[in-house]
């Protein structure tokens, strides 16, 4: 049974940083895609980043150059780091998994319980 488990979210003045740890357990961390995705009160669940099994990054054109995603192989964790907090960051934040040859983000499942991230103007 997949399990992710999100931490690290929390209060933080705008402008200021956090950074999101996601354990996975469950599953062959090697071979499955990571993403991050978060739900603002009041809006559907958007996409943020993923990362591939072999590394590769994608990011939502709304955090790139703020965010980095990265992963821990040994430690089977996948990170968000998050710089430059904008108060329309506020938001729910989950992890996810797919083990989909191509990631797309419709394909990631195995949700996480979220971690939220609530950012202060």
């Amino acid at each position: 049974q997949v399990q992710l488990v999100e931490s690290g979210g929390g209060l933080v003045q705008a402008g200021g940083s956090l950074r999101l740890s996601c354990a996975a357990s469950g599953l062959s961390f090697n071979s499955y895609a990571m993403g991050w995705f978060r739900q603002a009160p009041g809006k559907g669940r958007e996409f943020v980043a993923k990362i591939r099994r072999g590394g590769t990054r994608d990011y939502a054109d709304s955090v790139k150059g703020r965010f980095t995603i990265s992963r821990d192989y040994a430690k089977n964790t996948v990170y968000l780091q998050m710089n430059g907090l904008k108060s329309e960051d506020t938001a729910v934040y989950y992890c996810a998994a797919s083990g989909a040859t191509v990631p797309t983000p419709a394909s990631f499942g195995s949700w996480g319980q979220g971690t939220q991230v609530t950012v202060s103007a």
